[in-house]
């Protein structure tokens, strides 16, 4: 059984108080692995050792004898291939019985109790199997929260002895760690020089094919690419205040890989098989809910159960900032269908009426019929189903740090646009982009407005980002608009506000006398009060928005025309 390494660590490490936690978790845990470790049966083997005798000048064979584990027993599945002829040739046998039964009592009743005990006989043998096995998983089990622990405690080192706040270089460094850790696991179970070299050419040669395509697919998408380096070098400015331009190419240099989804396939593809199977198990409640519930009335008010797969993928990859596994998520995938979906059963309950009639005869003879009310429960049950939008959701649960990163992977679609090729993104990101619009000259004859639209055409194509306010982050559509009339010059200042907020700043403009530089709201493009979306208006009813990606639009489209909400002037600065 493969075992981690045992790390040690140097008394100015254990004098460091940012790392006692990390090296007390890590010692715990290679307690508790050599602990899961010394509980795998034992077994006694002879060893021979060969040594030269400088007496006599001839080679002495001596035997040893050395306690090592006993070999882990076959697994279930093991099993299963093993008696799978066996199996075939009983089931063939039972048939054969079965096909008397009908004909003799007796056959049949010591048929079923033959088939009793052979399935008792089936338990005992899988339960002894299962004990058997349940060291070796110990083992591992311990084994991998102490690579975990390992994992963590040379992270947290490398971040005080090279501290950096540039999200590149602390995602490239847990890289490096990664597999500087690796190669000492490869170290210490001394792999043979042939296995070892085989290895490195199998490892060189998927390097090489990955490169080229991930080199192919940035050159074709170059206008996406540099719109995700874009984002990458404002996160690097904003958090580091770069200067240098040596390290700004550095930092393009990486771009690439720092926008790539690291993950491997098999873990991205069954991470969205998860999560459609979590919406395929709330859609079958939901569809048989009037027949698993027991009220007198159902109301239905349920939103779509549907999300995009580059938006789970980048959240979860920008919330684990780099590399997970199928297994690392599973937390993660629950907490974000919590918030995507959310089911709330409401159950009123009236009084009703019902009319009730009874018939006696008296002590006459005579039949007499009463008429009453009698009052009884009816249950009213009203089930809402919120879809709050995956795409919604990064806002509220991560840092800037990690909003950045995630519309970076968003940009670029983390370079795989065939992992999902049916994704709506692809048509967004990759075959096609964004509309782009020639303002007349006379228009940027003022100054303002000059001055803003310079401002706001930096970031054409940046991806849709939920509550994004920045370049580091993208952009929402009022945090887009925000933004660009805070930092374009000319002495706004008026913070971050909603659409909602923009336009009660704003003084009503009618749309006869809108100009470029004003506001255009729009309403009902979301479930909310008041206005809902915010673009700016550059004359020609055409206005530059954060859309998904930021670009130009035709307000005269049967879409803009039936949110119309209304043109709005910000007081002047």
């Amino acid at each position: 059984m493969k075992r981690e390494p045992r790390l040690q660590f140097s008394d100015a490490d254990l004098a460091e108080p940012k790392l006692e936690k990390p090296i007390k978790r890590v010692k715990k845990a290679a307690a508790k692995a050599d602990k899961a470790q010394a509980k795998i049966p034992k077994k006694t083997v002879v060893k021979k050792e060969r040594g030269f005798d400088p007496a006599t000048g001839k080679v002495k064979t001596q035997l040893r004898f050395e306690e090592v584990d006993k070999k882990k027993p076959p697994s279930k599945l093991t099993h299963a291939v093993q008696d799978a002829p066996a199996n075939f040739v009983l089931s063939q046998v039972h048939r054969e019985v079965r096909q008397s039964e009908d004909d003799n009592v007796g056959v049949e009743a010591a048929h079923k109790v033959e088939q009793a005990v052979e399935s008792g006989g089936r338990l005992v043998q899988s339960a002894h199997r299962a004990h058997q096995l349940k060291p070796y998983r110990a083992a591992i089990r311990a084994e991998k929260k102490l690579e975990r622990a390992n994992l963590d405690a040379l992270q947290k080192k490398a971040e005080i002895d090279s501290p950096t706040s540039n999200p590149v270089s602390k995602w490239q460094q847990k890289q490096a760690i990664k597999k500087q850790y690796a190669a000492a696991k490869h170290n210490q179970a001394a792999q043979t020089t042939a296995k070892a070299a085989e290895n490195t050419a199998k490892a060189a040669k998927k390097a090489a094919e990955k490169a080229e395509k991930a080199g192919k697919y940035v050159w074709e998408h170059r206008r996406g690419f540099a719109i995700a380096a874009a984002i990458l070098l404002m996160l690097a400015f904003l958090l580091n205040g770069l200067s240098s331009c040596s390290v700004i190419m550095d930092g393009v240099g990486s771009g690439i890989a720092a926008s790539t989804y690291p993950s491997q396939d098999a873990d991205m593809l069954g991470a969205e098989a998860q999560y459609c199977e979590m919406e395929a198990e709330l859609q079958r409640y939901l569809d048989t809910y009037e027949s698993t519930h027991d009220y007198d009335e159902y109301h239905f008010d349920l939103d779509t159960i549907e999300h995009d797969p580059y938006v789970l993928i980048s959240i979860i990859t920008a919330l684990h900032q780099g590399e997970w596994t199928l297994d690392e998520v599973q937390g993660t995938l629950q907490m974000l269908f919590d918030r995507q979906y959310i089911l709330t059963e409401d159950v009123v309950v009236e009084t009703r009426y019902r009319t009730e009639t009874d018939t006696w005869t008296d002590a006459d003879g005579n039949t007499h019929t009463d008429t009453y009310q009698v009052p009884y429960d009816y249950y009213i049950c009203t089930v809402t189903l919120e879809n709050f939008n995956l795409s919604h959701v990064p806002v509220y649960i991560m840092s800037e740090e990690q909003l950045g990163m995630y519309a970076t992977y968003m940009a670029t679609l983390g370079n795989r646009p065939d992992l999902f090729p049916g994704s709506g993104y692809i048509g967004k990101y990759v075959e096609g982009s964004y509309t782009d619009y020639d303002i007349p000259p006379e228009a940027l004859d003022d100054e303002v407005f000059a001055a803003i639209i310079k401002e706001a055409e930096k970031y054409l194509g940046f991806p849709y980002v939920w509550g994004g306010s920045s370049p580091s982050t993208s952009f929402d559509c009022s945090g887009f608009v925000s933004y660009v009339y805070n930092n374009c010059g000319l002495g706004w200042n008026f913070g971050r506000l909603g659409a909602e907020g923009l336009r009660q700043t704003c003084a009503y403009v009618s749309p006869a006398n809108a100009r470029p530089g004003d506001l255009i709201f729009f309403q009902g493009t979301y479930d909310t009060t008041g206005a809902s979306h915010v673009g700016i208006y550059v004359g020609n009813n055409t206005m530059l928005h954060c859309g998904d990606p930021i670009q130009y639009s035709d307000i005269t489209s049967s879409y803009w025309q039936q949110h119309f909400y209304q043109f709005g002037r910000l007081p002047s600065p």
